[in-house]
């Protein structure tokens, strides 16, 4: 067993493979390469992004994008479309309204600037893309953001790509996309964090395949005039969710689809998120509520070899 850390696209990237070839520990430098150079054309915070070119073009007609953006795109798009609009790559302007305006390492514990008062979301089906082309329209006023969709997609990449030759896991900042079982055949233990108790975990996951990703309000989060303002932005306001959730932390046959889904679990809160977590196919979560009370889906029990505190719906 093998592995590597580094940061990238906000968080910090852990790649694991089950081999102890020494040759095998030239897999980090390509893996590594190819999220700093994703990050360079992916992020908000990259004043000449490709994505920051395309969002000064909002308003001005079709633009010409390279290859990795409109893939990023489209998988963006395709989550929106999964989670109807609730996770959507158009909330970049609200993101800035919010105050988060720059990389969280420099905002972190810092009062923001004046916020505005927030305005719902550009309906993210506004965006035109021809595939011909390869051009994208943005409609007058709107802003891409990609954040953790374009990480979760890399993650689920290079997790691919490695898992040819390596059984893999690549953690990006805790979102896990796993290329299969290890060499023995054996699942891969997975622990997940309890927000309100650091020091121990909430549950223990074995999984051999697919990803989970957890998105909760505890985190990436800023005071602006004594109010708590956090990333996970409902678009149908345009402000930081209101929600009863503190974490979600869903299992999914994909990063992306876990992803997608525990910001959607989030959003929705624990009542509505729960159900429509319960009639996803082939997903799992665990919901931790506001005032302590952990929520899990009924069929989470097949993938934990230890769950501490659990209570079912």
């Amino acid at each position: 067993m093998q592995q590597r850390s580094f940061w990238a696209m906000g968080s910090t990237i852990t790649i694991v493979i089950d081999s102890d070839e020494a040759n095998a520990r030239s897999v980090f430098a390509g893996a590594y390469r190819i999220f700093r150079t994703y990050e360079r054309i992916l992020s908000r915070f990259q004043p000449h992004s490709d994505l920051n070119a395309l969002n000064r073009c909002a308003g001005r007609g079709p633009r010409r994008v390279g290859q990795t953006l409109w893939r990023a795109l489209q998988h963006a798009l395709w989550m929106a479309y999964r989670s109807d609009g609730l996770v959507t790559p158009a909330v970049g302007e609200a993101l800035h309204t919010a105050g988060y305006d720059r990389d969280f390492r420099q905002m972190a514990g810092t009062l923001t600037a004046d916020i505005k008062a927030p305005s719902p979301v550009p309906d993210w089906r506004l965006i035109q893309c021809d595939p011909r082309r390869r051009t994208v329209s943005l409609p007058a006023g709107m802003r891409l953001d990609l954040g953790g969709s374009a990480k979760g997609w890399t993650a689920t990449l290079i997790a691919r790509g490695l898992g040819r030759r390596y059984p893999t896991l690549v953690d990006a900042g805790g979102d896990i996309a796993l290329s299969g079982p290890r060499r023995d055949g054996s699942p891969w233990p997975i622990e997940v964090a309890d927000p309100l108790h650091p020091d121990r975990g909430l549950a223990l996951l074995m999984l051999r395949r697919g990803g989970v990703a957890t998105s909760g309000v505890d985190y990436r989060r800023w005071l602006h005039h004594g109010k708590w303002q956090h990333h996970l932005i409902d678009p149908r306001t345009g402000d930081p969710a209101s929600t009863d959730l503190l974490t979600a932390t869903v299992i999914a046959p994909t990063l992306s689809l876990a992803e997608m889904a525990a910001k959607v679990v989030l959003i929705l809160g624990a009542e509505a998120g729960w159900h429509w977590l319960a009639d996803q196919p082939n997903m799992a979560g665990l919901l931790v509520h506001r005032d302590g009370q952990i929520i899990r889906t009924p069929n989470v029990d097949r993938y934990c070899w230890q769950s501490l505190m659990s209570v079912s719906r």
